[in-house]
């Protein structure tokens, strides 16, 4: 189990647009702003994570 929150390399130092992402079980992804970590975090089924990032890296959003 990796309970480390992981940021993408491409944020820069002062770039306030960076989310921090975790898998805890294998399941689900979690994401929760660099900025207001207090704030608690979303959950996604992993499936649905893997979607986004498809969705990103082909430039359909």
């Amino acid at each position: 189990m990796n309970e480390s929150w992981r940021k993408s390399s491409y944020s820069g130092g002062n770039d306030p647009n960076c989310v921090e992402c975790r898998s805890l079980d294998g399941y689900r992804v979690d994401m929760r702003d660099t900025r207001n970590r207090r704030l608690g975090h979303l959950a996604f089924p992993v499936g649905e994570w893997a979607a986004l990032l498809a969705d990103v890296r082909a430039d359909r959003l």
